[in-house]
């Protein structure tokens, strides 16, 4: 069940909401705007009016879906909740009753988790939910890129239990999950070597990256460069090209893992008792808190790529599939006021 009431009010002269939904799975142009009922906050519930919003790769293999797995908790035949979306900042608009650690003008942000439903111009939450106060320091446009890229790479870096001058590579060195991780990496001491494409090359160089492949000579012979943690954030390379590469008790991460590399990895987990890092993430207060603390020390910077309005979803979700881009894309919601 989604958090908010599907209700038309063109016609009728009500308050309405405008949302981004997909009724049915498939490409970018199953996104539709809507209006809809503008929800009311229940017993410590929050409604927030979402300033910014962003498109990642969740969002995108959600709605197609990839994998088709994914059916059997979005909905089989079609998706149970038709809102889309991630990762959020805005304005507490109102509150229900209970509610003591927000108040009705506080700048916020969070994420949604699997739940989704951030393509809006109000949401609900609930106050225990994973959602803090945006610091002084940081934009909505920060604060709603932070979430799905930074909160990735952070559950995954913890499980790599990654240490001071360990070697690690970043595949898709670019992405969000990818520039979150050079600087996660590179703040608990680790050599971060980044491959992406020459384009970005000084991008992940500013964000901490001690050296630099392009994706066509990592892979190359020449390459006999061995690493502590292969750091997979794309999806976009073979497992046995991987272990190649990873030092005996190594860590291997695969972020963005298809179907058939989830099996492989399973296999390679409980069969060879190989270290692979795949599947959902663990999203906490505690993750969030630490990279927005990391932020106001100046040690983390949440890249933005570029803005896209709500209604322009369609072509924010393509660019996002197309895999080029360079951090986070964000969608503008509603205005700063």
């Amino acid at each position: 069940m989604t958090d908010l009431h599907c209700k038309y009010f063109s016609d009728l002269g009500e308050p309405s909401l405008k949302v981004i939904t997909y009724r049915n799975y498939g490409p970018p142009e199953v996104l539709k705007l809507e209006e809809w009922e503008i929800p009311i906050p229940k017993s410590i519930q929050i409604r927030i009016r979402i300033v910014k919003t962003a498109v990642n790769s969740g969002d995108w293999r959600v709605r197609k879906p990839d994998p088709q797995i994914a059916r059997l908790y979005f909905g089989l035949f079609k998706p149970k909740n038709p809102i889309l979306g991630l990762s959020y900042s805005g304005v507490v608009d109102a509150i229900g009753e209970g509610v003591t650690s927000f108040q009705v003008g506080d700048k916020v942000l969070g994420s949604k988790g699997i739940k989704m439903g951030a393509y809006a111009e109000y949401t609900i939450v609930e106050e225990n939910s994973l959602i803090i106060k945006l610091p002084d320091k940081m934009s909505f446009a920060e604060g709603a890129g932070i979430s799905f890229g930074g909160l990735t790479a952070l559950d995954f870096i913890n499980r790599c239990q990654i240490q001071n001058n360990q070697k690690v590579v970043i595949y898709g060195a670019s992405s969000s999950v990818g520039s979150s991780a050079i600087q996660l990496a590179k703040h608990l001491g680790a050599h971060v070597t980044a491959v992406c494409s020459k384009a970005n090359f000084e991008l992940v160089k500013s964000l901490g990256a001690n050296e630099t492949f392009d994706y066509e000579t990592f892979f190359a012979d020449s390459n006999q460069n061995l690493y502590d943690v292969f750091y997979e954030c794309v999806g976009k390379t073979e497992i046995k090209s991987n272990l190649k590469y990873l030092k005996k008790n190594g860590n291997l991460v695969l972020v963005g893992a298809t179907f058939r590399q989830m099996f492989q990895a399973l296999f390679l987990k409980l069969i060879k008792r190989l270290n692979v890092h795949f599947g959902p993430i663990e999203e906490t207060l505690e993750n969030l808190k630490f990279l927005v603390s990391l932020v106001n020390l100046g040690k983390y910077k949440v890249n933005i790529d570029r803005n896209y309005p709500l209604e322009r979803m369609v072509d924010a979700h393509r660019y996002v599939e197309a895999g080029h881009k360079k951090g986070n894309v964000v969608i503008d919601v509603t205005s700063e006021r």
